[in-house]
């Protein structure tokens, strides 16, 4: 054979080598097959049985005298101060009667392992009203969704300033549709500012799980539908931080009844 023909040959074969690879393909470039095995997914946790659960009730107390709220100028602001119907105060200690402590976030720290809790789809709030935040704290569930509500007449601007989640700062004038937002990691508790109106403060409390309550003037909460179990529960308030945390055990249907209580200080007020 000639070297032209040689050639030609050798072109041939190559040729038809890369015909056959091409409609083949190599073994790693094929798709899986429809009956591949698909990979284990992490096994769902418990739910809870509503016939066997219980609950902790209780209330939160101050020790002492409440200081006094400093007064809030608003004059600065008269869309701020139109429509209100009492004189603006600083929230940092609300009381009710004897001594019931309002503002405070009581949760479930540890005794749900192994169980599972999506979050909800109803979506938590807080509203900007009076340029105050309303409620001045809120809790949620990781993952839950928060709406931000302004019903003034003013533009404000809602900025949480959290230690474990993403912080964002975000303008809202009025009439603007609400701000959807979620949090993804627990974290107790985040200082929300309006860096518009300084005196404008709240906070917002992310926990793992639906057993949290932010009690109101009266004190009181109640963790209801809680699995039997030993469960540590810890009262939380901006001012005074974080309670002791209190050990409770409950059986099947039953509720149990603990108290927290936290000192009075004159740090909050003159």
């Amino acid at each position: 054979m000639n070297k032209k023909r040689l050639g030609m040959y050798s072109l041939a074969v190559g040729a038809f080598a890369m015909a056959i690879t091409g409609c083949g393909g190599s073994k790693t470039e094929q798709p899986a097959a429809d009956n591949a095995a698909a990979p284990a997914s992490a096994p769902a946790g418990k739910s809870v049985d509503a016939a066997t659960a219980g609950e902790v009730t209780g209330s939160v107390k101050l020790d002492g005298a409440a200081p006094k709220m400093k007064a809030i100028n608003m004059a600065a602001e008269p869309a701020c101060a139109k429509g209100r119907t009492t004189p603006a105060v600083s929230e940092e200690v609300v009381t009710g009667d004897g001594g019931a402590l309002a503002n405070v976030v009581v949760y479930v720290k540890s005794g749900l392992d192994g169980y599972s809790f999506p979050a909800p789809t109803t979506a938590a709030s807080i509203k900007q009203e009076g340029c105050q935040y309303h409620p001045h704290v809120v809790a949620m569930q990781v993952g839950q969704n928060i709406d931000v509500i302004n019903a003034d007449q003013t533009t404000h601007n809602i900025h949480p300033i959290p230690k474990d989640n993403r912080e964002w700062n975000e303008s809202q004038p009025p009439g603007a549709a609400p701000i959807e937002k979620s949090f993804t990691r627990e974290e107790i508790a985040i200082p929300v500012k309006c860096n518009v109106h300084p005196w404008m403060k709240a906070y917002m409390a992310v926990l793992p799980n639906p057993y949290f309550q932010v009690t109101d003037k009266d004190g009181k909460f109640d963790l209801k539908n809680l699995p039997p179990g030993t469960y540590t529960v810890v009262a939380w308030h901006e001012l005074y931080g974080s309670s002791d945390p209190q050990t409770v055990t409950i059986g099947p249907k039953e509720s149990k009844a603990v108290t927290f209580t936290f000192k009075a200080t004159a740090a909050a007020g003159d």
